[in-house]
């Protein structure tokens, strides 16, 4: 069903905005993975509103509860069941939304498809529906750091037009580079660039968008399918899958179109003991499926749709009107998104682990 992801270790997500809250169910976790509600929370925290002065102001603690499939700290191999409760609503905020739809919104779509729509924070099209997605990556980074060693690191390289420079990052960044600014990315004069952007857009009732770029190391050779399930096409998916994407690029991307392949090959060497690429345009995968290089991936965001400006829409009845965006929004999201990223990521690691496993590691016939 369309509110479920991933095959082996596979979620679905349910709630709306402004409801009692929104949740996840995880089917086909390990048992006896050892997880506390504190490490959940320290992921979802990275996500919540209200954090800086460039977020949205709406206050949500966003406490997840453990519902169900954890017993004495670990988990028990039946379905995990994780709820976060709305506390700050204010759907009043909304009224003017029920007759009229928002510009680049999913409000007229919704409709259309279903005849019916929660006008109230957006209901389910939401970017607090990616609640469910955080808390359960916040298992499958563990499962895949605890068996491999995989770790995730995503961060800003582009807010509007203000970017990173080209080879201003050749280490593998910290989590506290990342963390060390409310924009989260790990050059300090870009960010303040940013965040000056951010600040004067939002002082003007507008929005901007963005880049966010994702690194992944110490990823197993083998992980992804040959043609309809491949790595980079399931990572697409999961990224596009989220609010406000646009745009989702792998390795050189776009800009490799530019190269010849004298240029553009990955050129093979043995390197501390097992074969290596000289260079990374593929990204990481190569044919699909992991090549143990580190998966480098960017996504792109567009500016928030809801802005403080009167903006030309129709009503319910195609009737011309004129709509001014309220409620607490951030003005720029990608902020909030690097951690939904790395989320989404290892969801899609981690179920290509357990479908390797299970299709090469599961079985061992006799030689002939």
């Amino acid at each position: 069903m369309p509110n479920s992801f991933g095959h082996l270790f596979r979620i679905t997500t349910w709630g709306e905005s402004h409801g009692p809250g929104i949740g996840v169910v995880i089917d086909g976790c390990p048992p006896l993975l050892p997880i506390t509600a504190e490490e959940i929370q320290a992921e979802l925290d990275r996500r919540r509103p209200g954090q800086s002065d460039i977020t949205t102001p709406r206050k949500e603690a966003d406490v997840v509860e453990i519902l169900s499939g954890v017993y004495e700290g670990k988990t028990t191999g039946t379905p995990i069941g994780l709820f976060v409760r709305n506390t700050d609503q204010r759907s009043s905020a909304y009224n003017e939304m029920k007759a009229a739809f928002r510009p680049s919104h999913a409000d007229f779509t919704y409709q259309s498809k279903f005849g019916v729509r929660d006008p109230n924070g957006g209901g389910r099209s939401s970017a607090r529906e990616t609640i469910g997605r955080v808390a359960a990556g916040a298992l499958a980074k563990k499962i895949l750091a605890l068996a491999n060693g995989v770790e995730f690191r995503a961060y800003i390289t582009r807010v509007h037009d203000i970017a990173m420079p080209a080879g201003a990052l050749t280490e593998f960044p910290t989590l506290e580079q990342v963390e060390a600014t409310a924009v989260r990315c790990p050059h300090p004069a870009t960010a303040e660039a940013m965040i000056a952007r951010i600040k004067d857009v939002r002082s003007n009732g507008d929005s901007v968008g963005g880049v966010i770029e994702c690194r992944i190391r110490n990823v197993p050779v083998g992980l992804g399918e040959p043609v309809f399930d491949r790595l980079e096409a399931d990572l697409a998916k999961a990224m596009l899958s989220l609010p406000a994407t646009k745009g989702f690029e792998i390795g050189s991307g776009f800009g490799g179109s530019l190269l010849k392949g004298s240029e553009h090959n990955d050129l093979f060497e043995k390197r501390d003991g097992r074969v290596r690429t000289v260079t990374n345009n593929s990204g990481g995968v190569q044919g699909g499926i992991s090549n143990g290089e580190e998966i480098v991936f960017r996504v792109a965001f567009k500016p928030t749709a809801t802005i403080l400006q009167p903006q030309q829409t129709v009503d319910l009845q195609g009737n011309a009107t004129e709509l001014m965006g309220k409620g607490r929004h951030d003005p720029c999201v990608v902020p909030r998104a690097v951690v939904i990223v790395e989320a989404m990521a290892a969801l899609v690691l981690l179920d290509h682990a357990m479908r390797q496993a299970g299709q090469n590691r599961a079985f061992e016939f006799p030689a002939k």
